[in-house]
């Protein structure tokens, strides 16, 4: 199984700037990859890569994508003097040539399928190739957008050729619409490609008709090109991970895809002065993490934009943490995506309605008149927006007073969200310690507690369990795990119990003696847990098969669930309901309590596992009553990060599961608000 992530870089693709006055194209400076590897440096992350040389991309590859006269062009730049690059620059929109362009765009092609190769071979995971020029927009013959050769797409043509690949899914986080994959992709259905972007109704840069949400693709690539436009300024944390939870995910997760290609551009994110939105850091994190559960992990990441230098280094750094698997830092801000933003996410969904079966029951139909299109812009704004900013705004020496507030409030942040990584990934305290070799080398086996000092625990509690040796054994290896979690000893852990609502009462009681503020309890199965859920400390998911005399309510969640007897239904509870709500609640820690007459198999079980490692610093404790060394394996595994577990085959929810999560969601989204995918939720909501 392939382990590590690969970093390359070389800073000979810093050899490249503008020669010349262009305030469109100042913003690209040779600075942005600089200060992406220094502050990598910073963290000690480059030192815990796998260092990838840097080739040159070949002719031959880069016509596999571009036309050779083109190429000829792009070649012919190296002897021109100034004035000829001037002129040859001016040919395409928003493009500057050096005579080192042609040799750092070649080194941007090579890295990017250096990156492929290391891991489609297996020398590693996964992996981010930091590269300049960038390459989203570029076209078959043109230039544009300071992108030369169209990297990511190169790649992808790369990968179906040399490695047979018949589903590739492409993530484009940049802010701006890579047309230039569109385009190259639009009737093959053999490539996903997703895209938000800034639009505002077609008046941002690129300025295309076919930025918007209907553009669904051509011919036999219909439903294979998802646009999430942003039609308004300050999309933030949860419109990002919204866009995740109601659109990709659900479709990524039905395509199946065998490599994932991130379009890593980070001018989508805070102080960026082309994106003008107020995504942190940590959110690409967990968009990362999110990814990583495809395709067994095979992530690449290419970096593409980023204008304001302290945000892209320290998001290229979150992506890259992630990439290693470090535990993710709890994602800031309100949970709660604006209106904007739903409105897109319907239009989406309505588009893609007929080519996916996730969205097979979607009863929302396209909006026309969304509420930023009443607000008419002056031939002033639209200048301003559909050109780019100086670098004076951007980078350069004098800095903005927005890029400064930014500068220090980026300081201030990631101070506050970055915590230390600690020793051990996952603990595990199992009744059988003959099976502790069927769990992955990684995973740290626990001893019990100490005798005495666990009877006073449960002596303060309740006398009577104390006399108990059966409770008290299982209390051993709960509360061994859970305080190796607590005191940052490991991230995570599993433990077997023969009386797990007895433990996870003891465990909670634990937590709350301990400090935390809200845990997260999801109870797979049957299980009564006698808990006061009144002040909001305890979420309580009950996922189960049969319908409970209790009634929902904000703190109490019960989730009947049939489960597809051969393949895995649950993607769309997860996604669509699990995910969004514990997003909205935050908390500081989970226990995914499995019980006896549990409604979901281990796929299952596996998915929900790793998908909620994005939480509360990925502390997670699984307590498993009737005990399963296959559950106990793959929950290792899922949590451990050693490999990604199998989820099974992907097969829809049916109709009667979905209107179970629509109930919920039309019960439940006015208190947590991550649920609202239309804008009938929004309003009612509110």
């Amino acid at each position: 199984m392939a382990s590590g992530t690969a970093l390359i870089y070389d800073d000979e693709m810093t050899s490249y700037k503008l020669l010349w006055n262009d305030p469109q194209c100042e913003i690209e400076v040779p600075e942005r990859l600089l200060s992406s590897y220094e502050q990598l440096k910073h963290y000690h992350l480059v030192e815990r890569c796998i260092h990838v040389p840097v080739r040159e991309g070949t002719e031959e590859e880069i016509m596999l994508v571009h036309s050779s006269e083109y190429l000829e062009v792009v070649k012919s730049t190296q002897t021109m003097n100034e004035e000829e690059l001037q002129r040859a620059s001016e040919n395409y929109d928003a493009v500057y040539f050096h005579p080192n362009t042609y040799r750092c765009a070649k080194l941007a092609v090579g890295a990017t399928l250096q990156l492929v190769d290391s891991v489609m071979s297996g020398k590693v995971r996964n992996g981010m190739a930091l590269v300049r020029p960038p390459g989203h927009h570029s076209q078959r013959n043109a230039a544009n957008g300071f992108c030369v050769f169209n990297n990511v797409a190169i790649a992808a043509q790369y990968a179906k050729r040399r490695y047979g690949l018949q589903r590739i899914l492409i993530v484009d986080w940049d802010v701006h619409h890579g047309q230039g994959i569109q385009y190259i992709f639009e009737e093959d259905p053999s490539v996903l490609y997703f895209s938000w972007h800034r639009y505002e109704h077609q008046q941002f840069w690129p300025l295309l008709r076919e930025s918007d949400y209907d553009a669904v693709g051509q011919g036999k690539g219909k439903g294979f090109n998802l646009n999430v436009p942003w039609n308004k300024v300050g999309m933030g944390n949860s419109d990002y991970l919204a866009a995740f939870f109601h659109v990709l995910l659900p479709v990524a997760f039905e395509f199946v895809p065998e490599l994932i290609l991130v379009s890593s551009g980070y001018d989508s994110g805070i102080g960026d002065p082309e994106g003008q939105m107020s995504a942190t850091p940590e959110c690409f994190a967990h968009l990362t993490h999110f990814l990583m559960q495809l395709a067994n992990g095979r992530l690449c990441a290419v970096l593409e934009g980023g204008y304001h230098l302290k945000s892209l280094s320290e998001s290229v750094c979150m992506t890259v943490k992630t990439l290693l698997r470090d535990p993710l830092p709890q994602i800031s801000g309100e949970m709660a995506p604006c209106l904007s933003a739903i409105e897109s996410i319907q239009n989406v969904r309505s588009a893609h309605k007929p080519y996916w079966k996730c969205l097979m029951y979607e009863e929302a139909t396209p909006l026309h008149n969304v509420s930023t299109k009443s607000q008419q812009m002056t031939e002033a704004e639209l200048i301003q927006t559909s050109t780019h900013p100086t670098a004076e705004q951007a980078v350069g020496t004098t800095k903005s007073d927005e890029a400064i507030k930014t500068d220090k409030f980026l300081e201030s942040h990631m101070k506050k969200i970055l915590f230390p990584v600690p020793p051990v990934k996952t603990a595990a305290a199992i009744v059988s310690k003959a099976d502790a070799h069927l769990l992955p080398v990684s995973v740290q086996v626990e001893m019990e507690m100490n005798a005495q000092e666990l009877k006073t625990f449960v002596s303060a509690f309740d006398a009577e369990l104390a006399k108990e040796e059966k409770a008290l054994l299982s209390l051993q290896n709960v509360l061994a795990v859970l305080d190796k979690i607590l005191k940052k000893k490991v991230c995570n852990g599993i433990a077997e119990s023969s009386v797990a609502s007895v433990s996870t009462t003891f465990a909670l009681k634990h937590c709350f003696d301990f400090g935390l503020q809200r845990v997260l309890c999801i109870v797979v199965g049957d299980m009564d847990l006698e808990l006061n859920l009144d002040d909001g400390k305890i979420l309580l998911m009950n996922i189960c098969q049969k319908q409970t005399e209790k009634a929902n309510s904000k703190y109490y969640i019960s989730l009947n669930w049939k489960e597809d007897a051969e393949r895995n239904n649950f993607f769309c509870a997860v996604l669509g309901f699990i995910l969004p709500v514990a997003y909205s609640y935050q908390p500081d820690l989970m226990i995914i309590v499995i019980g006896p007459n549990r409604s979901l198999g281990v796929n299952g079980i596996s998915l929900l596992t790793c998908l909620l490692q994005g939480l509360a610093e990925s502390r997670i404790l699984v307590v498993i009553q009737d005990t399963e060394i296959k559950l106990v394996q793959s929950v290792a595994k899922a949590l451990s990060g050693v490999s990604t577990p199998d989820f099974g085959a992907y097969v829809p929810a049916s109709e009667e599961n979905v209107l179970e999560i629509k109930r919920l969601r039309e019960q439940l989204q006015q208190e947590w608000k991550m649920l609202r995918c239309s804008v009938r939720d929004w309003v009612s909501g509110n």
